[in-house]
């Protein structure tokens, strides 16, 4: 008499029904946390770009102490390296003129007046979300010497420092 295991019949691996259900939860999943990622990017692009511009605050401060209300290479020209988020076209930034990498922008400074008033514009551009592009965060020095921030990005991009001015 031979014996007969009764695994021999076993089952080995997976089955197609299980491998297609697997498949289809990793699916789901990556169709909530892709977007989810992408809307993190860009409000993070948005919180750096505050503080870059943010940041030339004590340049201009500076300036304005020191009688220097026009903004160029020789007067006022600022601190701010290049950075890869910022339209790189933009006139008198506050590093002096454009960087020297094409691919990087830096923020614009205007003085408004002769009373100190200033403002501090930074475009998104270069390798920004493409939900940003094109928009801004701009930083105001009233005469005072206070200074504001808004910017024109959507509201779920929205840093608490820099509130949304547009609708959206």
């Amino acid at each position: 008499m031979q014996y007969r295991s009764k695994f021999k019949n076993a089952q080995e691996g997976f089955t197609l029904i299980e491998l297609m259900i697997v498949v289809a939860i990793i699916g789901i999943l990556a169709a909530i946390a892709i977007p989810q990622y992408q809307t993190y990017v860009a409000k993070s692009q948005v919180a750096r770009v505050i503080g870059e511009t943010g940041a030339q605050k004590t340049a201009v401060e500076d300036c304005v102490l020191n009688g220097k209300l026009t903004a160029s290479a020789t007067t006022c020209s600022g601190t701010a390296t290049g950075s890869s988020l910022m339209d790189a076209t933009g006139a008198n930034t506050v590093n002096g003129g454009k960087p020297s990498d094409a691919k990087m922008g830096a923020p614009v400074l205007a003085f408004v007046g002769t009373d100190g008033g200033a403002t501090l514009t930074a475009t998104f551009g270069n390798s920004a979300a493409a939900v940003l592009k094109g928009k801004t965060v701009i930083w105001a020095r009233d005469k005072e010497g206070t200074w504001t921030c808004k910017t024109d990005v959507e509201k779920k991009y929205e840093q608490i420092a820099c509130p949304t001015t547009s609708a959206t």
